[in-house]
């Protein structure tokens, strides 16, 4: 086994040796680094597939991050309110429908030309026809009103398109070939994409033009790579910030810290709240996935589960105490709503269930007419702190008499089977419409309707600006006698939040104050323009 890491390592070294040369050439002396580049290992799976293209989704969805080769024309602050960046200021009419945007007139793109409100038009009414994790199903068309003014005309009020606006980078009209635009980005923001060799780097030199604050790291590389190689990597001195795992910060590196960060990250359960038999609405792609579970469509199921799990025991024993507990997917956002905390009481659990009829049978299991309650959860089996959730509740959970048989699977496979039987999801992004997609009717894996929650998202969405959403998001999750809290439908259980873990040499500022959203990934990078070497 010995020989086999070592081996790996040694495959590793040379493969980041000859990728982005930061042996000797790219060296002042012996592991320092040059004063202005930076080498970033990256999870595999946050190589974009359709390359770095807004039109096609790049930077948007739920693993929101600043694009850093275009600009936005707004940008989320650390603090997750709303700033500007294109934009100088933006008006919204009385009805919702019509926003309207002030962009600056100073702007050009790489190859020189300028940056207009034809630009911002071009690039939302072309990204409007694609079906990407980019929802701007709200919008009816944009135009260029003149060369600093575009307007936006929705179909229906939306005041979260703010954040939308926040990671929709700006194409250029002239220079944007949908076939090649991705793999040869043309744009206005702090970086040029230099190279990509697909499935192994991507290298990012900072835009001499820029118009807003000059990076100090000129060059920046990323490597995509597993767990085990990141580390790997890391303990071979070859690259300078690598990801990791909980797990591996029980075996520090020499000459690194470990470096952990705030996030959005959350892990839950989805617990479908209508039986067995169901089918989901279609999708975009027109396909429909079977939707609903017998046991988790019992209320006091998923009551039970939301207040029978040691969040804190998570945290420690599988998260390594790289994380805090979590009772939504809005921690520490402005539309976070305490009524969704709940205490760990499994006795309360219990009792619960039987005051529903649940009663424990031969084998410790509670069952109700004949149903055992007893499901099946999925997680991805390649990532190692799903999988410890998984096993976390099983054994929770079995202390409160309900039986959960872990699933290991890939997510292209979990994608169509998590409708009918609960999943350790990851969630949480720079945006309220979280919410939405988690309870509004026809949205969500739960499969959960309530009209109440509808109606308050649909008033959220209506509100005169991003800042009046905040309290009619708060409401959709309780107001004070209906919501999705624990103690009320509780079709998700979140458990924790995960802190982003990063081995990062002992002599490298790395500069990152905004809270992470889900997914491990662009996020880091967006703030290396202020990173320096110490």
């Amino acid at each position: 086994m010995k020989n086999k890491r070592n081996l790996a390592l040694f495959l590793i070294v040379i493969f980041l040796f000859t990728l982005v040369g930061c042996g000797k050439a790219d060296k002042t002396d012996a592991g320092t680094a040059t004063k202005d580049s930076v080498v970033i290992a990256m999870d595999a799976e946050s190589e974009p597939a359709a390359g770095f293209d807004p039109i096609m989704g790049w930077a948007a969805g739920e693993h929101t991050h600043d694009p850093l080769i275009q600009s936005t024309l707004l940008i989320t602050k650390d603090d997750i309110t709303i700033g500007y960046d294109l934009a100088k200021e933006y008006t919204i009419s009385p009805d919702g429908l019509t926003w309207t945007f002030k962009i600056r007139s100073d702007v050009k793109f790489t190859d020189g030309v300028p940056l207009t409100a034809k630009d911002v038009a071009f690039t939302y009414n072309n990204a409007m026809k694609q079906a990407t994790e980019t929802d701007l199903s709200m919008l009816k068309s944009v135009e260029a009103i003149d060369d600093t003014t575009a307007v936006f005309h929705f179909n229906t009020p939306y005041s979260a398109f703010a954040y939308t606006a926040a990671v929709v980078g700006i194409v250029p009209e002239h220079a944007y070939n949908a076939a090649t635009y991705g793999k040869n980005p043309i744009g206005s923001g702090r970086y040029i994409l230099k190279q990509w060799d697909k499935g192994q780097q991507v290298i990012l030199e900072a835009n001499p033009n820029y118009y807003g604050e000059k990076a100090k790291m000129k060059k920046v590389s990323i490597v995509f790579m597993s767990e085990d190689a990141s580390y790997a990597a890391a303990q071979g001195g070859q690259v300078d910030v690598a990801y990791t795992a909980p797990s591996y910060t029980a075996n520090p590196i020499k000459g690194y810290n470990i470096l952990s960060f705030n996030t959005e990250d959350i892990r839950g359960l989805n617990l479908p709240t209508v039986p067995a038999g169901n089918k989901t609405p279609a999708k975009k792609n027109g396909e429909t996935y079977p939707a609903g579970n017998n046991v988790t469509s019992h209320l006091a199921i998923r009551q039970a589960i939301a207040c029978a799990i040691d969040r804190e025991a998570i945290v420690k024993n599988v998260l390594n105490g790289y994380g805090s507990v979590a009772y939504s997917d809005s921690v520490n956002e402005p539309w976070e709503n305490e009524a969704m905390k709940v205490a760990y009481d499994p006795a309360k659990a219990k009792t619960i269930l039987e005051a529903d009829g649940w009663k424990l049978n031969a084998e410790g299991i509670y069952e109700k007419q004949g149903l055992k309650a007893e499901f099946d959860l999925l997680y991805i089996s390649s990532n190692s702190v799903r999988t410890g959730i998984a096993m976390a509740v099983k054994e929770m959970l079995k202390q409160v008499g309900i039986k959960v048989n872990p699933m290991g699977s890939s997510w292209d496979q979990i994608s169509t089977l998590c409708y009918e039987t609960p999943h350790v999801f990851g969630a949480g992004s720079h945006s309220p419409t979280g919410v939405r997609s988690h309870y509004y009717t026809g949205k969500n894996y739960a499969s959960y309707s309530n009209p109440t929650v509808d109606q308050y998202i649909d008033e959220a969405l209506a509100a005169t600006s991003v800042e009046a959403s905040y309290p009619l998001w708060k409401k959709a999750q309780w107001d004070g006698a209906i919501g999705i809290t624990p103690q009320a439908d509780s079709p998700w259980v979140w458990l924790v939040e995960i802190k982003h873990i990063y081995f990062a040499k002992e002599n490298l500022n790395v500069i990152d104050k905004k809270i992470h959203p889900h997914g491990y990934g662009w996020t880091i990078v967006n703030n290396v323009h202020q990173w320096s070497w110490k």
